[in-house]
């Protein structure tokens, strides 16, 4: 007797639903560090930024500092 292979699981199966949440996530990432760069450059502040976004100040700064000061991004400074 030829062991038999498991068919493929149906289009829209949980697998598809599954991966499909990966990549919205992943796509919302790459939107929120686009979207927190274009605020820098445009002046906002860490503060506003998180206001925008629903979470702490210290959250999206520890997020998002890294890279954004990689990307050569003039930060705004609370003391001037």
């Amino acid at each position: 007797m030829v062991p038999s292979t498991p068919p493929p699981p149906p289009i829209g199966g949980a697998a598809d639903g599954l991966a499909a949440v990966v990549a919205l996530r992943e796509l919302a990432d790459r939107l929120e560090d686009a979207e927190v760069e274009r605020a820098l450059r445009a002046g906002w502040t860490w503060t506003q930024i998180a206001d925008a976004l629903g979470v702490t100040r210290q959250a999206v700064h520890k997020k998002h500092l890294r890279r954004v000061a990689g990307a050569g991004i003039e930060l705004r400074r609370r003391n001037g």
